[in-house]
């Protein structure tokens, strides 16, 4: 890709007091090659696969977003074409000033996060605390037009490094549709309590996650099923325990558990998450993560319900959900 050097006015412009926010949000997706990147005028959106993060124009301390004038149309209509870039170059980069301090810190976090499987005890408390990630340097980014790179320059201490990311052309465009318009269930809850019921699951080394959620007790109930059995985990309706239950009737839909296992990162950072399905099984795990300007930021995951081949045996799990007379 050509430099930056002699282009025009770049078409968005931000900085960040820190660069470990973005870093942190950035590693929920890190299960991919490469990350859409979709630039708006209220924020950036990176999205792979079924899941993204935004990371809204209100999180940086100055976003620009300038898009090229129109000759027919008004320039708040310009809808800039994604691109995607290498996720780990991103994140390598991100952290440059501060991967001798954190080596050693994320070692063990890593051998465990990096094996999807596996749920480690959560700490959303010092997940973005500088002396866990140590990154305490100004970010810039830019983006000038189609076919130019992805610019990072990171300041700290009188030392500037400046990054270009080559950027692709998008792989997929369509992200899996929810509607919105005919949502069946919607539930907010502690992340935590979500991280710890999927870890109780995870004994089972399951394949399929079977979600129940009815207007009469029991009210939320998660069940797996694996090689090594079954088993379930039940909420009751408290407010205290479920801050919102929006279920007008009773719901059954079964996931793969290894896509489940996918939002483990964003599980055990986020202080909320919003559970969301629609008539079509479709589900959406939204999770909020505080940011260290006070500000949110949120990853959305998206599911297709399971659909199991011939002679799977779907109905026999569906049926151990089923509450007793």
């Amino acid at each position: 890709m050509g430099s930056i050097i002699g282009s025009n006015k770049p078409l968005m412009t931000a900085v960040s007091g820190s660069a470990r926010q973005l870093f942190q949000l950035l590693r929920c997706l890190n299960f991919a090659a490469k990350s859409q990147v979709q630039i708006t005028k209220d924020g950036l959106r990176f999205t792979v696969g079924e899941s993204q993060v935004m990371q809204e124009k209100s999180l940086f301390a100055a976003y620009t977003y300038s898009p090229p004038p129109q000759a027919d149309n008004d320039p708040e209509d310009f809808e800039a074409a994604p691109f995607e870039v290498s996720l780990s170059s991103l994140l390598e980069t991100l952290q440059i000033f501060g991967i001798n301090d954190t080596k050693d810190r994320w070692s063990n976090r890593d051998s465990n996060q990096s094996n999807p499987n596996s749920f480690t005890s959560r700490g959303a408390s010092s997940a973005l605390d500088s002396r866990v990630l140590g990154m305490n340097g100004l970010c810039r980014l830019s983006y000038y037009s189609p076919g130019e790179p992805f610019c990072i320059i990171l300041e700290e201490k009188g030392i500037t490094t400046s990054c270009e990311l080559v950027t692709y052309e998008p792989g997929f465009q369509e992200e899996i549709p929810l509607q919105k318009d005919a949502i069946v269930q919607k539930i907010i809850m502690r992340a935590s309590w979500l991280h710890d019921a999927i870890d109780e699951l995870s004994s089972t080394s399951p394949t399929r996650l079977t979600i129940v959620s009815s207007p009469k007790a029991p009210y939320f109930t998660l069940s797996s099923t694996g090689p090594l059995g079954s088993a379930t985990v039940e909420f009751s309706k408290d407010p205290q325990l479920l801050e919102t239950f929006q279920v007008p009737s009773r719901t059954v839909n079964t996931y793969k558990y290894s896509l489940i296992k996918g939002a483990g990162r964003a599980m055990a950072i986020a202080s909320k998450v919003s559970i969301r399905s629609d008539e079509q099984g479709v589900m959406s795990l939204q999770f909020m993560i505080e940011v260290e300007s006070g500000g949110f930021s949120f990853v959305d995951f998206r599911f297709v319900p399971f659909i199991p081949e011939a002679g799977e045996g779907e109905e026999s799990e569906v049926d151990e959900a089923e509450p007793s007379e």
